[in-house]
């Protein structure tokens, strides 16, 4: 296997990771007032969805930390395989490609340890988006009831 089929299923891998983790958020739960009644659930979880949309974009505008500890760790993880196996490599005449199998395999286990926490351990939203959100909502005519 290439060195580029290597970083190319490691992208992917990245890709579909990262993917995942964006979907194991909690959401607000909406009471039952008049305005839900009226509208229904349906339309109430495309409301939730848009201001979740909202509060996102604009965390991401002001840089989202959780985001970038994965990306840091990642990184980090990387480049100690890179080191790691580059040692090895070179040990066995081979650095270039052991390197290239470390930085992958630090880069996999990083993002399958945060894919684990991410799906087993369901993190509250940053509290400036879950204001955000209940404020958005509000606004739309819904009583926010808590997060789950």
């Amino acid at each position: 296997m290439s060195i580029k089929n290597m970083f190319l299923q490691g992208a992917t891998v990245v890709s579909l990771l990262l993917g995942i983790l964006a979907c194991a958020s909690q959401r607000p739960v909406l009471s039952s007032n008049e305005h839900l009644m009226r509208v229904g659930g349906e339309v109430g979880k495309r409301d939730i969805d848009e201001c979740m949309a909202r509060a996102e974009a604009t965390s991401t505008e002001s840089g989202n930390a959780s985001t970038g500890n994965v990306v840091a760790g990642t990184a980090t993880s990387s480049v100690v395989g890179a080191a790691a196996g580059g040692a090895g490599g070179a040990i066995f005449g081979q650095a270039g490609q052991g390197a290239a199998a470390g930085a992958v395999g630090g880069v996999a286990g990083s993002l399958t340890q945060a894919l684990l926490q991410g799906l087993f351990q369901r993190k509250p939203p940053q509290p400036s988006n879950q204001q955000f959100v209940d404020n958005c909502l509000r606004q739309k005519g819904y009583e926010p009831a808590g997060w789950r």
